[in-house]
């Protein structure tokens, strides 16, 4: 089995982990766009073109499934990306978790980036899937960008700016973009109250990661699988992982349990 995974950059890393959780002895391709990072700040005709040329590149490697894990990409590209590789090569796109976060209303807030916050396609999610919830976008400005570089001062700052436009009473954050979730415990110290339940972090990598694996009628694991290999793909040529994925734990978990080629 192979799985292959697209991002503008290393988003896509807790996307791959949760593929390799759920089944070790996969095979991963990851294709990013490193150049062309990040999307989000991008025309949609600039983001589908790029975004085809990345999963092409994935496309040559004869994955079984191709893991879109890029919000910014699949509200733009998902149509042409299927219209390019379906039948042949299953598609699947990441859309943040909404519905489950809301479950049990109070407050919620999605953060994610500046383009994606007060866009037609977050209102329409909030609109068909919060329910009671009163649910509050949060723009974060810069932290994919800090998070694709593992720039520490420019993380620290960037989480802090969005606590502070978060509702002190929140109860459930949606991790609106794919790179958040590198650092999903410090985004929720920084929005955790003296005194009050723990918050609730809502990503999309586990659903997702399933979600493939459900696509290509993957079952049951064996219990001994042997660890699969790992492709990288940067701009399109054989490379390997970027020294700043080996910043998060994603990283150095398919570094340490994959032979990479």
């Amino acid at each position: 089995m192979k799985i292959a995974l697209m991002d503008s950059g290393i988003g896509l890393l807790p996307m791959a982990a949760a593929v390799r959780r759920l089944r070790p002895g996969a095979d991963l391709v990851l294709s990013c766009d490193p150049e062309g990072m990040p999307w989000g700040l991008r025309t949609p005709q600039d983001v589908t073109e790029r975004a085809l040329a990345v999963a092409r590149a994935a496309a040559l490697h004869r994955p079984d499934a191709l893991i879109v894990a890029c919000n910014t990409a699949s509200v733009h590209t998902l149509p042409a990306l299927r219209a390019a590789l379906e039948p042949a090569l299953p598609v699947i796109g990441t859309v943040p978790a909404i519905k489950p976060a809301a479950t049990g209303g109070g407050s919620v807030a999605i953060w994610a980036t500046p383009a994606t916050t007060g866009s037609p396609y977050q209102r329409a999610l909030i609109r068909d899937f919060a329910g009671a919830a009163a649910v509050t976008e949060v723009p974060c400005p810069g932290l994919a960008d800090a998070l694709q570089h593992a720039d520490e001062p420019a993380i620290d700052r960037a989480i802090a700016a969005a606590a502070a436009l978060t509702p002190p009473d929140v109860r459930a954050v949606v991790l609106g973009c794919t790179h958040y979730e590198l650092v999903g415990e410090r985004i929720r110290a920084a929005v955790q109250q003296p005194g009050r339940e723990p918050v609730a972090l809502h990503g999309s990598a586990d659903a997702v990661a399933a979600q493939a694996l459900r696509r290509i009628g993957a079952g049951t694991p064996p219990s001994a699988e042997p660890a699969g290999t790992l492709a990288v793909i940067l701009g399109g040529h054989a490379a390997e992982l970027p020294e700043a994925a080996l910043a998060y734990e994603e990283g150095r978990l398919l570094k340490a349990l994959n032979l990479v080629r």
